[in-house]
Protein backbone atom coordinates (compact mmCIF):
# COMPACT_ATOMS: atom_id res chain seq x y z
CA UNK A 1 0.00 0.00 0.00
CA UNK A 2 1.53 3.56 -1.10
CA UNK A 3 2.22 5.70 2.10
CA UNK A 4 0.61 9.32 1.95
CA UNK A 5 3.25 12.12 2.42
CA UNK A 6 2.45 13.97 5.63
CA UNK A 7 3.78 17.29 4.54
CA UNK A 8 1.28 17.03 1.98
CA UNK A 9 -1.74 16.26 3.97
CA UNK A 10 -0.68 19.57 6.56
CA UNK A 11 -1.29 22.14 4.51
CA UNK A 12 -5.06 20.62 3.38
CA UNK A 13 -5.67 19.95 6.86
CA UNK A 14 -4.74 23.97 7.67
CA UNK A 15 -7.09 24.57 4.85
CA UNK A 16 -10.33 22.41 6.24
CA UNK A 17 -9.76 24.04 9.75
CA UNK A 18 -9.42 27.76 8.39
CA UNK A 19 -12.62 27.12 5.94
CA UNK A 20 -14.77 25.01 8.72
CA UNK A 21 -13.90 28.09 11.82
CA UNK A 22 -14.25 30.88 9.08
CA UNK A 23 -18.10 29.06 8.10
CA UNK A 24 -19.11 28.63 12.27
CA UNK A 25 -18.65 32.47 12.79
CA UNK A 26 -20.07 33.69 9.52
CA UNK A 27 -23.59 34.62 11.11
CA UNK A 28 -26.61 32.87 9.10
CA UNK A 29 -28.94 35.04 7.19
CA UNK A 30 -32.04 33.06 9.04
CA UNK A 31 -30.68 32.96 12.59
CA UNK A 32 -31.76 35.55 15.24
CA UNK A 33 -29.49 37.64 16.97
CA UNK A 34 -28.86 36.91 20.43
CA UNK A 35 -31.45 38.52 22.99
CA UNK A 36 -29.54 41.57 24.39
CA UNK A 37 -28.89 40.98 28.58
CA UNK A 38 -30.86 43.85 30.56
CA UNK A 39 -29.69 45.48 33.69
CA UNK A 40 -30.86 48.28 35.65
CA UNK A 41 -28.74 50.23 38.00
CA UNK A 42 -30.66 51.76 40.49
CA UNK A 43 -29.43 53.88 43.08
CA UNK A 44 -31.34 55.33 46.67
CA UNK A 45 -31.50 59.05 46.89
CA UNK A 46 -29.13 59.76 44.14
CA UNK A 47 -29.72 63.53 43.13
CA UNK A 48 -29.84 65.35 39.46
CA UNK A 49 -26.26 67.51 40.63
CA UNK A 50 -24.92 63.96 42.57
CA UNK A 51 -23.59 63.55 38.93
CA UNK A 52 -19.96 64.98 37.78
CA UNK A 53 -22.09 64.60 34.43
CA UNK A 54 -24.88 65.92 35.11
CA UNK A 55 -22.95 69.72 36.05
CA UNK A 56 -21.51 68.69 39.59
CA UNK A 57 -18.50 70.04 39.78
CA UNK A 58 -17.22 69.37 43.48
CA UNK A 59 -18.33 65.69 43.50
CA UNK A 60 -16.50 63.29 41.32
CA UNK A 61 -18.20 60.17 39.54
CA UNK A 62 -16.03 58.76 37.11
CA UNK A 63 -17.56 55.57 36.53
CA UNK A 64 -20.78 56.94 36.40
CA UNK A 65 -19.69 59.57 34.07
CA UNK A 66 -18.28 56.88 31.89
CA UNK A 67 -21.96 55.62 31.00
CA UNK A 68 -23.06 58.81 30.50
CA UNK A 69 -20.28 59.91 28.12
CA UNK A 70 -20.15 56.27 26.62
CA UNK A 71 -24.22 56.39 26.30
CA UNK A 72 -27.46 58.21 26.29
CA UNK A 73 -27.49 60.95 28.94
CA UNK A 74 -31.49 61.92 29.71
CA UNK A 75 -31.92 65.31 31.22
CA UNK A 76 -35.47 65.18 31.59
CA UNK A 77 -35.76 61.63 33.12
CA UNK A 78 -38.36 61.06 35.85
CA UNK A 79 -38.31 59.16 38.53
CA UNK A 80 -42.40 58.25 39.35
CA UNK A 81 -41.94 59.42 42.76
CA UNK A 82 -39.86 61.37 45.08
CA UNK A 83 -40.00 58.75 47.55
CA UNK A 84 -38.43 54.70 47.31
CA UNK A 85 -41.17 52.19 47.12
CA UNK A 86 -43.73 54.34 45.11
CA UNK A 87 -40.67 54.59 42.61
CA UNK A 88 -39.68 50.93 42.83
CA UNK A 89 -43.38 49.86 42.29
CA UNK A 90 -43.80 51.87 39.00
CA UNK A 91 -40.61 50.94 37.61
CA UNK A 92 -41.08 47.38 38.07
CA UNK A 93 -44.98 47.29 37.46
CA UNK A 94 -45.16 50.57 34.51
CA UNK A 95 -47.71 51.89 36.52
CA UNK A 96 -48.84 54.87 38.55
CA UNK A 97 -48.22 54.39 42.54
CA UNK A 98 -50.78 56.64 43.16
CA UNK A 99 -53.47 54.35 41.81
CA UNK A 100 -52.17 51.73 44.76
CA UNK A 101 -52.89 52.73 48.07
CA UNK A 102 -50.02 50.69 49.74
CA UNK A 103 -47.41 52.37 47.82
CA UNK A 104 -45.98 54.54 50.12
CA UNK A 105 -42.96 53.79 52.77
CA UNK A 106 -43.23 50.64 54.17
CA UNK A 107 -41.82 49.20 57.20
CA UNK A 108 -40.11 45.68 57.43
CA UNK A 109 -43.14 44.29 58.24
CA UNK A 110 -45.11 45.15 54.94
CA UNK A 111 -46.78 42.63 52.74
CA UNK A 112 -46.24 42.52 49.21
CA UNK A 113 -47.53 45.69 47.14
CA UNK A 114 -47.29 43.88 43.89
CA UNK A 115 -50.45 41.48 43.27
CA UNK A 116 -48.53 38.32 42.02
CA UNK A 117 -50.66 38.36 39.33
CA UNK A 118 -49.34 41.67 37.81
CA UNK A 119 -47.11 41.67 35.15
CA UNK A 120 -43.67 42.94 35.79
CA UNK A 121 -40.40 43.79 34.17
CA UNK A 122 -38.98 40.39 35.31
CA UNK A 123 -42.32 38.73 34.41
CA UNK A 124 -42.31 39.80 31.29
CA UNK A 125 -38.59 38.57 30.57
CA UNK A 126 -39.26 35.50 32.32
CA UNK A 127 -41.95 34.68 29.61
CA UNK A 128 -38.62 35.70 27.07
CA UNK A 129 -36.42 32.75 28.14
CA UNK A 130 -34.10 35.41 30.66
CA UNK A 131 -33.34 34.59 34.09
CA UNK A 132 -34.13 37.16 36.36
CA UNK A 133 -32.07 38.43 39.29
CA UNK A 134 -32.25 40.54 41.78
CA UNK A 135 -29.79 42.55 44.21
CA UNK A 136 -30.20 44.74 47.19
CA UNK A 137 -33.20 46.91 48.14
CA UNK A 138 -36.28 45.56 47.74
CA UNK A 139 -38.62 47.69 49.62
CA UNK A 140 -41.68 46.70 48.22
CA UNK A 141 -43.00 44.31 50.92
CA UNK A 142 -42.73 40.86 51.77
CA UNK A 143 -45.33 38.31 52.76
CA UNK A 144 -48.76 38.76 53.59
CA UNK A 145 -48.94 41.03 56.70
CA UNK A 146 -47.44 38.28 58.93
CA UNK A 147 -44.21 37.18 58.32
CA UNK A 148 -42.20 34.88 60.41
CA UNK A 149 -38.65 35.48 59.51
CA UNK A 150 -37.02 32.38 60.77
CA UNK A 151 -38.86 30.61 57.40
CA UNK A 152 -39.49 31.14 53.95
CA UNK A 153 -40.54 35.01 53.50
CA UNK A 154 -43.09 34.58 50.32
CA UNK A 155 -44.85 35.82 48.77
CA UNK A 156 -41.69 38.38 47.84
CA UNK A 157 -39.41 38.73 44.45
CA UNK A 158 -39.91 35.77 43.93
CA UNK A 159 -43.32 35.45 43.29
CA UNK A 160 -43.48 38.40 40.85
CA UNK A 161 -40.96 37.04 38.22
CA UNK A 162 -37.29 36.94 39.73
CA UNK A 163 -35.53 33.87 39.47
CA UNK A 164 -33.04 34.78 41.90
CA UNK A 165 -33.47 37.04 44.72
CA UNK A 166 -30.66 38.68 47.20
CA UNK A 167 -32.20 41.48 49.21
CA UNK A 168 -32.52 43.50 52.13
CA UNK A 169 -36.34 43.36 53.11
CA UNK A 170 -36.38 47.22 53.03
CA UNK A 171 -34.33 50.10 54.02
CA UNK A 172 -30.56 50.00 55.58
CA UNK A 173 -32.37 51.82 58.93
CA UNK A 174 -35.27 49.84 59.13
CA UNK A 175 -35.18 46.18 60.75
CA UNK A 176 -34.76 43.40 59.75
CA UNK A 177 -31.12 43.97 59.63
CA UNK A 178 -30.18 41.02 57.91
CA UNK A 179 -29.75 39.39 53.91
CA UNK A 180 -32.89 36.99 52.16
CA UNK A 181 -31.49 34.87 49.38
CA UNK A 182 -34.85 33.17 47.83
CA UNK A 183 -36.80 34.20 51.07
CA UNK A 184 -34.86 32.77 53.45
CA UNK A 185 -32.34 34.74 56.05
CA UNK A 186 -29.14 34.26 55.15
CA UNK A 187 -26.49 32.94 58.25
CA UNK A 188 -29.44 32.60 60.31
CA UNK A 189 -29.07 30.42 63.64
CA UNK A 190 -32.31 28.10 64.45
CA UNK A 191 -31.52 28.80 68.06
CA UNK A 192 -31.69 32.33 67.89
CA UNK A 193 -34.79 33.05 66.26
CA UNK A 194 -35.47 36.97 64.99
CA UNK A 195 -38.46 38.68 66.04
CA UNK A 196 -39.73 42.06 64.47
CA UNK A 197 -42.09 44.85 65.31
CA UNK A 198 -42.79 48.05 64.91
CA UNK A 199 -44.72 49.16 67.25
CA UNK A 200 -43.07 47.28 70.64
CA UNK A 201 -39.62 46.85 72.41
CA UNK A 202 -39.08 43.27 73.76
CA UNK A 203 -38.58 43.73 76.87
CA UNK A 204 -35.45 45.97 78.11
CA UNK A 205 -32.86 45.64 75.03
CA UNK A 206 -31.05 48.85 74.26
CA UNK A 207 -32.77 51.81 72.04
CA UNK A 208 -30.85 54.59 70.38
CA UNK A 209 -33.81 56.27 72.54
CA UNK A 210 -32.63 55.39 76.03
CA UNK A 211 -28.86 54.23 75.43
CA UNK A 212 -27.02 57.04 73.71
CA UNK A 213 -23.79 55.70 74.75
CA UNK A 214 -24.06 52.53 72.80
CA UNK A 215 -24.18 54.56 69.36
CA UNK A 216 -21.50 55.33 66.79
CA UNK A 217 -24.13 57.71 64.99
CA UNK A 218 -26.53 59.86 66.64
CA UNK A 219 -30.15 60.00 65.77
CA UNK A 220 -31.80 63.47 64.49
CA UNK A 221 -35.49 62.36 64.20
CA UNK A 222 -37.10 58.87 63.77
CA UNK A 223 -33.88 56.73 64.09
CA UNK A 224 -34.23 55.87 67.68
CA UNK A 225 -35.03 51.96 68.01
CA UNK A 226 -32.90 49.03 68.01
CA UNK A 227 -29.25 49.29 67.70
CA UNK A 228 -27.44 47.33 65.27
CA UNK A 229 -23.71 47.98 64.61
CA UNK A 230 -23.98 50.86 66.74
CA UNK A 231 -26.71 52.48 64.67
CA UNK A 232 -30.19 52.90 65.78
CA UNK A 233 -32.71 51.91 63.31
CA UNK A 234 -36.52 52.17 62.70
CA UNK A 235 -38.33 49.84 64.92
CA UNK A 236 -37.72 46.86 67.12
CA UNK A 237 -35.50 43.58 66.25
CA UNK A 238 -34.68 40.41 68.78
CA UNK A 239 -32.75 37.80 67.44
CA UNK A 240 -30.68 36.77 64.49
CA UNK A 241 -27.49 37.88 65.64
CA UNK A 242 -25.36 35.76 63.50
CA UNK A 243 -27.30 36.59 60.61
CA UNK A 244 -27.10 40.81 61.23
CA UNK A 245 -25.25 42.26 58.33
CA UNK A 246 -22.32 44.76 58.81
CA UNK A 247 -23.24 48.31 57.53
CA UNK A 248 -19.58 49.38 56.03
CA UNK A 249 -19.79 45.62 54.17
CA UNK A 250 -22.93 45.91 52.48
CA UNK A 251 -21.78 47.52 49.43
CA UNK A 252 -19.16 45.19 48.77
CA UNK A 253 -21.15 42.74 49.59
CA UNK A 254 -23.98 43.60 47.21
CA UNK A 255 -21.58 44.21 44.18
CA UNK A 256 -20.37 40.69 44.56
CA UNK A 257 -23.18 39.08 44.12
CA UNK A 258 -24.03 41.19 41.40
CA UNK A 259 -20.89 40.06 39.50
CA UNK A 260 -21.34 36.19 40.67
CA UNK A 261 -24.74 36.57 39.10
CA UNK A 262 -23.19 37.88 35.83
CA UNK A 263 -20.78 35.10 35.77
CA UNK A 264 -22.77 32.70 36.33
CA UNK A 265 -25.67 33.64 33.77
CA UNK A 266 -23.74 34.93 31.11
CA UNK A 267 -24.23 31.61 28.50
CA UNK A 268 -27.98 32.81 28.88
CA UNK A 269 -29.87 35.94 28.23
CA UNK A 270 -30.41 37.70 31.87
CA UNK A 271 -32.26 40.90 33.54
CA UNK A 272 -30.53 41.86 36.72
CA UNK A 273 -32.01 44.65 38.58
CA UNK A 274 -28.94 45.78 40.94
CA UNK A 275 -30.60 48.11 43.34
CA UNK A 276 -27.97 49.55 45.43
CA UNK A 277 -28.57 51.07 48.79
CA UNK A 278 -26.32 54.64 48.88
CA UNK A 279 -26.97 57.25 49.24
CA UNK A 280 -29.68 56.16 51.67
CA UNK A 281 -29.64 56.80 55.54
CA UNK A 282 -27.99 55.32 57.24
CA UNK A 283 -24.57 56.13 55.09
CA UNK A 284 -21.82 53.84 56.40
CA UNK A 285 -18.76 53.93 53.98
CA UNK A 286 -16.21 51.15 53.91
CA UNK A 287 -13.09 52.56 55.38
CA UNK A 288 -11.50 52.57 51.93
CA UNK A 289 -13.52 55.80 51.18
CA UNK A 290 -13.82 57.43 54.02
CA UNK A 291 -13.01 60.62 53.89
CA UNK A 292 -12.84 60.47 50.22
CA UNK A 293 -15.10 62.83 48.68
CA UNK A 294 -14.47 65.94 51.49
CA UNK A 295 -17.85 65.69 51.66
CA UNK A 296 -18.71 63.58 54.55
CA UNK A 297 -19.98 60.13 54.98
CA UNK A 298 -22.82 61.07 51.94
CA UNK A 299 -19.87 62.35 49.92
CA UNK A 300 -18.16 59.45 50.53
CA UNK A 301 -20.73 56.50 50.30
CA UNK A 302 -21.73 58.09 46.71
CA UNK A 303 -17.87 58.21 45.92
CA UNK A 304 -18.41 54.17 47.14
CA UNK A 305 -21.18 53.56 44.53
CA UNK A 306 -19.42 55.24 41.93
CA UNK A 307 -16.36 52.57 42.72
CA UNK A 308 -18.80 49.49 42.87
CA UNK A 309 -20.87 50.55 39.12
CA UNK A 310 -17.45 50.87 37.80
CA UNK A 311 -16.01 47.51 39.18
CA UNK A 312 -19.23 45.84 37.75
CA UNK A 313 -18.92 46.99 34.47
CA UNK A 314 -15.11 45.88 34.49
CA UNK A 315 -17.01 42.19 35.09
CA UNK A 316 -19.56 42.98 32.09
CA UNK A 317 -16.87 43.59 29.51
CA UNK A 318 -14.37 41.12 31.15
CA UNK A 319 -17.15 38.48 30.53
CA UNK A 320 -17.70 39.92 26.96
CA UNK A 321 -21.52 41.26 27.85
CA UNK A 322 -20.76 45.16 26.84
CA UNK A 323 -21.93 44.55 22.88
CA UNK A 324 -25.43 42.61 23.98
CA UNK A 325 -26.34 44.32 27.31
CA UNK A 326 -28.84 46.99 27.85
CA UNK A 327 -28.02 49.16 31.15
CA UNK A 328 -30.62 51.46 32.33
CA UNK A 329 -29.04 53.73 35.25
CA UNK A 330 -31.27 56.16 37.64
CA UNK A 331 -32.54 57.07 40.91
CA UNK A 332 -35.77 56.40 42.81
CA UNK A 333 -35.96 59.83 43.46
CA UNK A 334 -34.45 63.34 44.63
CA UNK A 335 -31.63 63.72 47.23
CA UNK A 336 -31.66 64.75 51.20
CA UNK A 337 -29.07 65.58 53.45
CA UNK A 338 -30.13 65.27 57.18
CA UNK A 339 -32.72 62.00 57.16
CA UNK A 340 -32.44 61.32 60.14
CA UNK A 341 -29.08 61.19 61.72
CA UNK A 342 -26.30 63.56 62.44
CA UNK A 343 -24.09 62.62 59.89
CA UNK A 344 -22.17 65.96 59.03
CA UNK A 345 -24.02 65.90 55.77
CA UNK A 346 -25.54 69.52 56.16
CA UNK A 347 -22.15 70.68 57.81
CA UNK A 348 -19.74 69.65 55.16
CA UNK A 349 -22.12 69.88 52.16
CA UNK A 350 -19.97 73.25 51.29
CA UNK A 351 -20.74 74.35 47.36
CA UNK A 352 -21.92 70.91 46.19
CA UNK A 353 -25.54 70.97 45.25
CA UNK A 354 -26.91 67.72 45.12
CA UNK A 355 -29.79 68.67 43.52
CA UNK A 356 -27.96 70.75 40.73
CA UNK A 357 -29.74 73.81 39.26
CA UNK A 358 -33.48 71.96 40.47
CA UNK A 359 -36.19 73.38 43.30
CA UNK A 360 -36.80 70.47 46.39
CA UNK A 361 -35.11 67.34 47.11
CA UNK A 362 -36.81 63.91 48.09
CA UNK A 363 -40.61 64.63 49.37
CA UNK A 364 -41.25 67.44 47.14
CA UNK A 365 -43.78 68.23 44.23
CA UNK A 366 -41.35 70.66 42.64
CA UNK A 367 -38.27 69.22 40.47
CA UNK A 368 -35.42 68.13 42.71
CA UNK A 369 -38.06 65.18 44.00
CA UNK A 370 -38.41 63.06 40.75
CA UNK A 371 -35.83 64.66 37.69
CA UNK A 372 -32.82 62.29 38.48
CA UNK A 373 -29.83 60.89 36.96
CA UNK A 374 -31.27 58.68 33.95
CA UNK A 375 -28.95 57.05 31.50
CA UNK A 376 -28.92 54.31 28.93
CA UNK A 377 -26.05 52.62 27.62
CA UNK A 378 -25.43 50.27 25.42
CA UNK A 379 -22.13 49.39 23.55
CA UNK A 380 -22.13 49.93 19.94
CA UNK A 381 -25.98 50.24 19.70
CA UNK A 382 -26.27 53.55 21.15
CA UNK A 383 -24.67 56.57 20.28
CA UNK A 384 -23.37 58.36 22.76
CA UNK A 385 -25.41 61.85 22.92
CA UNK A 386 -27.34 64.32 25.48
CA UNK A 387 -31.80 64.00 25.21
CA UNK A 388 -34.49 66.28 26.19
CA UNK A 389 -36.67 63.83 25.37
CA UNK A 390 -39.21 63.38 28.34
CA UNK A 391 -38.81 59.30 29.79
CA UNK A 392 -40.11 58.34 33.35
CA UNK A 393 -38.78 55.14 34.56
CA UNK A 394 -42.37 53.14 34.38
CA UNK A 395 -41.43 53.61 30.57
CA UNK A 396 -39.14 50.94 30.86
CA UNK A 397 -41.32 47.94 31.17
CA UNK A 398 -43.50 48.59 27.99
CA UNK A 399 -40.22 50.06 26.01
CA UNK A 400 -38.60 46.31 27.02
CA UNK A 401 -41.33 44.40 26.04
CA UNK A 402 -40.90 45.76 22.80
CA UNK A 403 -37.01 45.35 22.46
CA UNK A 404 -37.50 41.66 23.21
CA UNK A 405 -40.59 41.22 21.21
CA UNK A 406 -43.04 40.29 23.91
CA UNK A 407 -46.61 40.98 24.07
CA UNK A 408 -47.68 43.39 26.95
CA UNK A 409 -51.50 44.32 27.52
CA UNK A 410 -50.47 48.18 27.01
CA UNK A 411 -54.10 48.91 28.47
CA UNK A 412 -53.26 47.71 32.01
CA UNK A 413 -50.08 49.93 32.27
CA UNK A 414 -49.58 53.72 32.49
CA UNK A 415 -45.98 53.59 31.10
CA UNK A 416 -45.37 54.23 27.09
CA UNK A 417 -43.36 52.87 24.61
CA UNK A 418 -40.34 54.92 24.19
CA UNK A 419 -37.82 52.48 22.88
CA UNK A 420 -36.68 54.71 19.93
CA UNK A 421 -36.10 57.63 22.55
CA UNK A 422 -34.57 55.26 24.66
CA UNK A 423 -32.04 53.65 22.29
CA UNK A 424 -31.02 57.39 20.94
CA UNK A 425 -32.96 57.09 17.48
CA UNK A 426 -35.86 59.79 18.33
CA UNK A 427 -35.99 62.86 20.56
CA UNK A 428 -39.37 62.10 20.98
CA UNK A 429 -40.63 60.83 24.41
CA UNK A 430 -43.42 61.12 26.46
CA UNK A 431 -46.02 64.40 26.05
CA UNK A 432 -47.41 64.38 29.49
CA UNK A 433 -46.21 62.66 32.95
CA UNK A 434 -48.02 62.82 37.03
CA UNK A 435 -45.64 62.82 39.25
CA UNK A 436 -45.92 61.93 42.72
CA UNK A 437 -44.58 62.71 46.43
CA UNK A 438 -45.84 61.42 49.59
CA UNK A 439 -49.50 60.92 48.19
CA UNK A 440 -50.02 64.24 46.65
CA UNK A 441 -49.52 65.00 42.62
CA UNK A 442 -48.73 67.21 39.86
CA UNK A 443 -48.96 67.10 36.47
CA UNK A 444 -46.14 68.06 33.66
CA UNK A 445 -46.70 68.16 30.42
CA UNK A 446 -44.37 69.39 27.39
CA UNK A 447 -42.83 71.81 29.47
CA UNK A 448 -44.90 72.62 31.85
CA UNK A 449 -45.42 71.82 35.42
CA UNK A 450 -48.61 72.33 37.39
CA UNK A 451 -48.53 72.00 41.02
CA UNK A 452 -52.04 72.21 42.13
CA UNK A 453 -53.46 73.73 45.83
CA UNK A 454 -52.04 71.79 48.85
CA UNK A 455 -52.48 72.89 52.70
CA UNK A 456 -49.80 71.57 54.60
CA UNK A 457 -46.26 73.61 55.63
CA UNK A 458 -44.11 74.66 52.87
CA UNK A 459 -40.79 72.89 54.42
CA UNK A 460 -39.94 70.21 55.87
CA UNK A 461 -37.99 71.42 58.90
CA UNK A 462 -36.99 67.76 59.80
CA UNK A 463 -35.66 67.28 56.47
CA UNK A 464 -34.99 71.14 55.46
CA UNK A 465 -36.86 70.95 52.05
CA UNK A 466 -39.21 72.60 50.22
CA UNK A 467 -42.60 70.57 49.49
CA UNK A 468 -44.21 72.63 46.97
CA UNK A 469 -47.27 73.17 48.77
CA UNK A 470 -49.18 76.30 48.44
CA UNK A 471 -53.12 76.95 48.99
CA UNK A 472 -52.67 78.93 45.35
CA UNK A 473 -51.74 76.86 42.18
CA UNK A 474 -48.38 76.98 41.17
CA UNK A 475 -47.20 76.97 36.89
CA UNK A 476 -43.78 76.75 36.06
CA UNK A 477 -42.27 76.90 32.34
CA UNK A 478 -39.91 74.12 32.92
CA UNK A 479 -37.57 74.85 29.88
CA UNK A 480 -37.25 78.65 30.80
CA UNK A 481 -37.50 78.35 34.44
CA UNK A 482 -35.91 74.82 35.62
CA UNK A 483 -35.11 76.44 39.13
CA UNK A 484 -38.87 76.99 39.30
CA UNK A 485 -38.53 80.87 40.90
CA UNK A 486 -41.44 82.34 38.43
CA UNK A 487 -44.86 81.09 39.05
CA UNK A 488 -47.28 81.96 36.42
CA UNK A 489 -50.50 80.79 37.63
CA UNK A 490 -51.37 84.45 38.03
CA UNK A 491 -50.59 85.13 34.44
CA UNK A 492 -51.26 82.82 32.42
CA UNK A 493 -55.18 81.78 33.90
CA UNK A 494 -56.01 79.67 30.60
CA UNK A 495 -52.87 77.93 30.20
CA UNK A 496 -53.55 76.77 34.16
CA UNK A 497 -57.27 76.13 32.96
CA UNK A 498 -56.00 73.36 30.05
CA UNK A 499 -53.66 71.92 31.82
CA UNK A 500 -55.79 71.26 34.91
CA UNK A 501 -58.64 70.18 32.87
CA UNK A 502 -56.12 67.45 31.45
CA UNK A 503 -54.54 66.64 34.52
CA UNK A 504 -58.30 65.77 36.12
CA UNK A 505 -58.67 63.89 32.85
CA UNK A 506 -55.75 61.24 34.02
CA UNK A 507 -55.76 61.80 37.42
CA UNK A 508 -59.38 61.43 38.13
CA UNK A 509 -62.74 63.98 38.26
CA UNK A 510 -62.14 64.77 41.73
CA UNK A 511 -60.88 68.65 42.24
CA UNK A 512 -57.31 68.68 42.41
CA UNK A 513 -57.86 70.79 45.93
CA UNK A 514 -59.75 67.83 47.60
CA UNK A 515 -57.31 64.88 45.93
CA UNK A 516 -55.17 64.91 49.58
CA UNK A 517 -54.80 67.85 51.73
CA UNK A 518 -51.67 67.52 54.36
CA UNK A 519 -52.06 68.90 57.74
Amino acid sequence: MRKINRFFLLPLLLTLIVSCSTEDKTPKEDETPPKPNIVFIYLDDLGYGDVSAYGGDVLNTPNIDALASGGLRFTNGYASSATCTPSRYALLTGVYPWRNKDAKILPGTAPLIIDTKQITVSKMLQSQGYHTGIVGKWHLGLGTGHVNWNERVSPGPNEVGFDHSYILAATQDRVPTVYLENGLVEGLDPDDPIEVDYQNNFGDQPTGKNNPELLSMKWHHGHNATIVNGVPRIGFMKGGEKAKWIDVDMADHFLVRAQAYVKKHKDEPFFLYYAMQQPHVPRTPHPRFVGKSGLGPRGDVIVEADWCIGEFMKTLREEGLLENTLIVLSSDNGPVLNDGYYDDAVEMIGTHQPAGPLRGGKYSLFEAGTRVPFITYWEGTIEPGVSDALVCQMDLLPSIAELVSAEVSTDQLDGKNLLPALLGDSDTGREELIIEATGRTAFRQGEWLLIPPYKGVPINKQVNIELGNSVTPQLYNLTKDISQTNNLADAMPEKLGSMMEEFEKIRGATSATELLILE
